[in-house]
């Protein structure tokens, strides 16, 4: 079979223009960004104001493995199995980041005969919305840092500035520096650092602003800084908000592209899902809710992650209400959590899914307890044997699933997923009943995601944490809602962790308040914002052909 990356190029789109008139968009709704991509003016809201939303379906996964699990092309899947059964769907889904690009072999558009299109610019620059959001976060940087230096108006302290640059790259080596080296002319000296720019804050505050003005009135809430008397100090009161926003006006839109077999998809913002809230932007879910009959939402990494975020925080700040969850698994994935560390079949396979199961099982507990039903997505490999496929599938329905579908997405496009879709239609008729999992004026210390969703017997609070966690009760901060940041290789905070843990406890070791964005960031274990590549890298492998082709991407 030919690799996705051939697969796409040998793709001949629809014109984009084509796209966004089947989806219901006017030729003046859409900026066309070359032949096969377009910008969505969110103006389309209003003239669609009275039309009913679609179902809005999450695909979300068990724990992943480090090899991934096919979220993407399961969504995309879905998306043309809905397509190939009659249905008008759209898919949501984020935009790539260059820095993990070129650090672990993959690509953020589906795969095989599952993808969306044109793949490599996807994957790549894009219509620069991620440059755009960097150049934002920096401008604030550099705002703050001219501020100290000419007489310091807000009296700023500079050992206490939360804010941190941002680069759309892993690099490991800005994780922590020293700026204004070299003079007065050159700023105030301080240690600060990078964040990568899909943990930034500017990234998740454009992912669920609901307009431009929702957007600006965010941008001056960011905490930028803190006074010598301890008082936050705001990009409206540095006057950074009005250009920042400036910066993002094109980006705020959400970007149309379309699947392999011609739906319509949207796909923006790119938060991280271990560290932001790991799904597209709001404004394209509500876009998308008006478009079609269905609506493919990709949930970042596994359902404590992506699935948990998009509950407590999107769904919260956009009130929308997930009909049914896509819960994808693998058998590789689900013995892996059994503790089966290499190739096996027969009775050691077999013992080992019934033991990962506890995983798959803790999932989808965590879709029961947003009241969503939800249905599994079997991803086949080639390499699969059909009885542990089988044997999958019985023990999900065994364990609560409404049904466990096999997904040939990736070899089969559309009509491999025909199975999964008609699944996915069926439970849209059972009735969701979908709330968050605590209330508005939960306190930071009491949201129970920790216990209710991964499991943990206890939360143990850093001195650091306890201290900003006591700072931001005392701003009245409390009360925004949890964005926990950790690995997304076990529902602990530990990656070594695997299947389903107890009794553990949750380390929390510092609080961050994204005061635009609206939530408080908590960091636990090991996890940070700033990737770094590994040894051998994927940008190692990529590279332009005699004829000025990328080779290697994916």
């Amino acid at each position: 079979m030919l690799n996705s990356l051939s697969i796409a190029r040998a793709h001949r789109p629809v014109a984009i223009e084509v796209i966004a008139e089947r989806a219901g968009l006017l030729s003046a709704e859409i900026e066309p960004y070359g032949r096969d991509k377009a910008k969505i003016c969110p103006s389309v809201l209003e003239r669609l104001d009275d039309k009913p939303d679609a179902k809005l379906v999450c695909v979300t996964s068990i724990t992943p493995t480090p090899w991934g699990e096919g979220n993407t092309t399961t969504a995309v899947g879905l998306t043309q199995g809905l397509g190939a059964l009659g249905q008008r769907a759209v898919t949501c889904l984020r935009e790539a980041s260059i820095g993990p690009m070129f650090g672990v072999r993959g690509g953020a558009t589906g795969g095989g005969r599952s993808q969306i299109v044109p793949m490599e610019e996807l994957n790549l620059h894009f219509t620069g919305d991620m440059h755009a959001i960097g150049a934002a976060n920096n401008l604030l940087s550099a705002i703050i840092d001219a501020s100290i230096l000419h007489g310091n108006p807000h009296a700023i302290d500079a050992l206490r500035i939360p804010w941190r640059r941002a680069v759309d790259m892993n690099d490991r080596a800005l994780r922590r520096i020293v700026a204004g080296r070299g003079g007065r002319a050159n700023g105030y000296p301080r240690e600060t650092g990078f964040d990568i720019t899909a943990a930034s804050e500017v990234m998740g505050l454009v992912g669920v602003a609901k307009s431009l003005a929702d957007l600006r009135h965010r941008m001056g809430q960011i905490t930028a800084a803190y006074s010598f008397e301890n008082e936050p100090i705001t990009a409206e009161a540095l006057g950074a908000a009005g250009a920042m926003t400036v910066l993002l006006k094109d980006a705020f839109k959400p970007n149309l592209v379309q699947t392999l077999e011609g739906q319509p998809a949207i796909v923006h913002c790119g938060p991280f899902g271990n560290i932001d809230h790991g799904n597209n932007s709001l404004i394209a879910d509500l876009v998308a809710l008006k478009l079609g009959d269905f609506v493919i939402t990709e949930c970042g990494f596994g359902s404590d992650m992506g699935l948990e975020k998009f509950g407590d925080i999107v769904c919260r700040i956009g009130a929308l209400h997930p009909a049914v969850a896509v819960l994808v698994a693998t058998t590789r994935a689900v013995k892996h959590h059994g503790g089966l560390a290499g190739e096996s079949s027969g009775a050691a396979a077999r013992a080992a899914i019934e033991s990962g199961m506890a995983n798959v099982r803790q999932h989808l507990g965590i879709a029961a307890a947003f009241g969503v039903p939800c249905v599994v997505a079997v991803n086949r490999f080639p390499g699969d044997r059909a009885a542990e496929v089988d044997l999958l599938q019985r023990l999900c329905v065994e364990a609560g699933a409404c049904s466990a579908e096999i997904s040939d997405a990736f070899a089969g496009g559309g009509p491999g997923s025909a199975a999964l879709a008609a699944a996915v239609m069926d439970a849209c008729r059972q009735q969701s009943t979908f709330s968050e999992l605590y209330p508005d004026d939960a306190a930071t210390g009491d949201k129970a995601v920790a216990r209710r969703v991964y499991g943990a017997a206890d939360v143990f609070f850093y001195p650091a944490a306890e201290r900003t966690i006591a700072q931001f009760t005392a701003q009245g901060l409390n009360r925004l809602p949890v964005c926990i940041a950790k690995t997304h290789l076990s529902l602990s905070a530990d990656p070594d962790l695997r299947n389903a843990p107890h009794g553990f406890t949750l380390p929390v070791r510092d609080v961050r308040a994204y005061t635009g964005a609206g939530w408080l960031v908590a960091l636990c274990g090991e996890v940070n914002q700033m990737p770094g590549l590994g040894p051998d890298p994927a940008a190692a492998h990529i590279d332009v052909d005699a004829g000025g082709a990328t080779v290697g991407l994916f």
